[in-house]
C-alpha cells in the first residue's frame, strides 16, 4: 500500500494524461452525505470483504475515509486479496477538505 497526500491526489485527478483512479470511499453512508469527493465509489468498510470482487484488480484504487485509518485497513485488505495498485489517502476526506477543496464540509 502506498500513501498519497490530498494535494498529490488533486494533481493526479487534474492530470488528463494519466488514468483516473477509482476513489473508493469506505465511510458510512451518513458520512458520505456530509462530505465526499465527486466521482467516488461508496462501499462501506464493513461491506468490503463481500464486495471487493466488484473492483477491477488492475485498477488504481485510492481508498478514502474520514482521517485515513479505516482506508489504510481496507487498502491492506485489498492488497492481501491480490490488488496491486492500492493507495491510501493520508488524512482522508478531512485533509482533502482542508488542503484541496474547502467547499467540502469538515465534520
Amino acid at each position: 500500500m502506498q500513501n498519497l497526500t490530498a494535494p498529490a491526489l488533486a494533481e493526479w485527478l487534474a492530470d488528463t494524461t494519466r488514468a483516473a483512479p477509482v476513489l473508493l470511499d469506505v465511510r458510512e453512508p451518513w458520512e458520505i452525505e456530509t462530505a465526499k469527493i465527486a466521482g467516488s465509489l461508496s462501499i462501506p468498510m464493513r461491506d468490503i470483504p463481500a464486495r471487493s470482487e466488484e473492483l477491477d484488480d488492475d485498477a488504481q484504487i485510492v481508498c478514502v475515509c474520514h482521517h485515513g485509518a479505516r482506508s489504510a485497513q481496507v487498502a491492506m485488505f485489498l492488497e492481501s486479496r491480490g490488488y496491486r495498485n492500492v493507495f491510501n489517502l493520508q488524512g482522508g476526506i478531512d485533509a482533502w477538505s482542508r488542503q484541496v477543496d474547502p467547499s467540502i464540509p469538515t465534520y
